[in-house]
């Protein structure tokens, strides 16, 4: 009876491991995929952050890489004394501090007051008044509101992108070693790729995300919509960026609940053969290897750490690849970070529409194409020669499809004063003094004001004043300027000389280079993610397996610091040297870009990505060259020893035979010639030596 009931607590115990174990892979998967989202979204709002913050592009750059700085001061410390702490309740804090990360980023909506942006029409809410922008109202009217935006708000979304770094550095390292602990040695691997596959659909959501709130007005419930007079597409419009850092800061904290009721630690789940192992052995195992884990000493660690660091970087093929990889993580990085901008100011589309294309398009085909990329390794068996192979040659073909991106281009908006002059020659012209023409000279414009109109003509002129318009019609964003001077000069007499509020869009062969666009983007996603896997194998199976561990780590590290920090950073120095005209703020200091040359802006930002990913196929095929010289070696070794070891075989073989007739010289000798014959044929098709020989004996 007691053995029973012993048995009967034995199994329940297991039962609860057990239940506790798919919580844990549950809970953790859903904390990756809440990460997962909260990060992209961060990338699709970089141009709401902007805006709202009048930041210029490298200031942008400084506050995404934040979430890199946070993550990697913390990485190395929580990586070594997580595993000896309590890991669920470790991982509960990550949750919990990326949650606070992302509702900080958020919160500070709340503590700038509502958003307002340089319009004309914002002054008159009369429909009967008519507006003589030529007079330039905003500088006679003393009751002006002025727009003013404090310079440090942007720190708060830089600590609180930090602090979601912090939070996320227990996650990964120390959720894959606690399913490495207690799932079976066929079972781990299982339940990290349902974690990857999980975390794909996190990105893809993120981007959605991202497109909704683009497209909702940044003081959306605060303000009346009718006295809005921008649209998604002006350059000034803000959406409402906060609210998803709000939804993702709930997922998150969400996301650290279930961790906080898991065990410290779960016994390993029982192959068939071990089943009845009695729980509390296996409990006492685990506890004292946790006791000797304990007790290892950091300087012994220490110790090990160095010699071990010194073996990696000294080996040739692991060197180069991590240049390689360094190379094309700044490539991915500055396409990722400025990918949506780069539609927008290229072809004209809206945030919205852009992170819905990426998230909708350009994920699910990377998504299919690691898969892909695992069955061909898994499908043909590929050596890791064969495997770099393909992972160079995949990546080649996408760097090639990526160059044909030079050939779908948009030109320039014409705007005067900035891409063409006020009589319509085009040609981006340079300097303050361009703004102002004869039309408008009398009209005590401001130079730094955008408040685009368009004409007829197509020609976006920056603002009504410098448009020299004399009187309007209409209210908010039905809005109309009529007897604008600057417009007659530029048409003969009697074409309209009336503007309407808002820039005039791309020619009509702007949206067909588009579509070209994103068929080449989607389709060198695809093509480049089938090397991914492939590639990414060629790190473990190119060291010795004590080294893995460490490769992978390093590899992260080092690509991390030296491209996921700094890569935003020059990216966004370079876009903004492409700008055409800056917005100012209150204080007179310099804010955010309002149009780019997109010519300028296509070949720095594609040229960029090209030549940095261009430059790392040196490191690729050097390491190919390694690999078939390092792997070359051991099957010439081994064709040595398979040679030597027929010959030994043979001798060995001839003096059996020899011995063997001498000591049955009496026997039948027409018995044993049928043996041999019939041995001989046997072995014909396999060893045609050792056939000859065995005819010899008998004979």
């Amino acid at each position: 009876v007691v053995e029973t009931q012993k048995r009967g607590q034995n199994h329940f115990h297991d039962y609860t491991m057990t239940l506790f174990g798919y919580l844990f892979i549950v809970a953790l998967s859903f904390a990756y995929f809440s990460k997962a989202l909260t990060g992209t979204y961060m990338k699709s709002s970089i141009t709401q952050i902007e805006r709202r913050f009048d930041l210029s592009s490298t200031h942008i750059g400084l506050i995404d890489g934040s979430f890199e700085m946070g993550n990697l001061l913390f990485l190395a410390v929580v990586s070594h004394f997580g595993a000896k702490l309590h890991r669920p309740r470790l991982i509960a804090v990550g949750c919990f501090l990326m949650a606070v990360g992302a509702f900080l980023t958020g919160l500070t909506h709340f503590f700038m007051g509502r958003y307002k942006y340089d319009t004309v029409i914002q002054v008159f809410q009369n429909d009967n008044l008519s507006i003589a922008a030529c007079v330039d109202p905003l500088k006679t009217l003393d009751h002006m509101p002025e727009i003013q935006i404090e310079p440090s708000m942007w720190i708060y979304v830089f600590l609180g992108n930090a602090l979601r770094g912090i939070g996320e550095t227990p996650v990964t390292p120390l959720g894959i070693s606690y399913i490495d602990d207690f799932a079976k040695a066929e079972n781990s691997p299982f339940y990290i790729a349902c974690l990857q596959t999980i975390t794909l659909l996190g990105p893809m959501f993120g981007f959605l995300l991202g497109s909704y709130c683009a497209r909702l007005y940044v003081d959306i419930g605060y303000v009346d919509m009718e006295s809005v007079t921008i649209t998604p597409k002006d350059s000034r419009w803000v959406g409402a960026w906060w609210m998803g850092f709000l939804v993702s800061s709930g997922l998150l904290l969400i996301s650290s609940i279930p961790f906080w009721f898991l065990p410290r630690s779960m016994p390993k789940q029982e192959s068939e053969e071990n089943h009845e192992t009695p729980v509390c052995e296996i409990l006492n195992k685990t506890e004292d290897a946790q006791n000797n884990n304990q007790n290892f000493k950091l300087t012994e660690i220490a110790k090990g750490f160095l010699p071990s660091l010194r073996r990696l970087l000294g080996t040739p093929a692991y060197f180069l690849f991590l240049c390689g990889s360094i190379l094309k993580f700044n490539a991915f990085i500055g396409l990722l970070t400025f990918k949506a901008k780069y539609m927008e100011q290229q072809f004209g589309q809206s945030a919205s529409r852009a992170n819905f294309l990426i998230g909708v398009l350009n994920l699910p085909a990377v998504a299919i194409g690691i898969f892909l990329g695992g069955l061909l390794m898994k499908r043909y068996k590929l050596s890791v020669v064969s495997g770099a192979q393909l992972s160079f040659a995949t990546s080649f073909m996408s760097y090639l499809l990526m160059l044909l991106q030079f050939g779908t281009k948009c030109d320039n908006i014409p705007i005067a004063g900035l891409t063409v002059s006020y009589n319509g020659t085009k040609g981006v012209l340079y300097g303050r003094e361009m703004l102002f023409s004869e039309c408008n000279r009398d009209c005590l414009c401001s130079a730094e004001e955008w408040d685009p109109v368009c004409s007829d003509s197509g020609i976006t002129y920056i603002s009504p004043c410098m448009a020299g318009c004399l009187s309007s019609s209409g209210h908010g964003k039905n809005t109309v300027f009529h007897n604008c001077t600057c417009v007659s000069t530029s048409f003969p007499a009697g074409s309209s000389t009336s503007v309407r509020l808002g820039q005039c869009p791309h020619a009509k062969d702007c949206s067909r280079s588009f579509t070209s666009y994103m068929a080449i983007s989607v389709l060198s996603s695809f093509i480049n993610a089938l090397g991914a896997t492939p590639g990414y194998m060629v790190i473990i199976r190119c060291i010795t397996p004590e080294l893995k561990s460490l490769a992978l780590g390093i590899q992260t590290l080092v690509t991390r610091t030296l491209g996921g920090i700094p890569a935003p950073v020059y990216f966004g120095a370079l876009i903004d040297s492409t700008c055409l005209k800056w917005s100012m703020k209150s204080c007179g200091g310099r804010g955010a870009c309002r149009i780019y040359n997109s010519d300028m802006y296509r070949i720095i930002f594609l040229g960029l990505i090209t030549c940095i990913s261009g430059s790392s196929y040196f490191f690729t095929i050097a390491v190919i060259i390694l690999l078939r010289r390092q792997f070359r070696k051991p099957e010439k070794d081994t064709d040595k020893q398979e040679q030597k070891a027929s010959k030994d075989f043979e001798l060995k073989l001839q003096k059996s035979f020899v011995m063997s007739n001498d000591q049955r010289i009496n026997s039948q000798v027409g018995n044993k010639c049928i043996t041999c014959i019939r041995t001989s044929v046997m072995l014909t098709n396999d060893s045609p030596t050792v056939t000859f020989m065995l005819i010899v004996a008998a004979s």
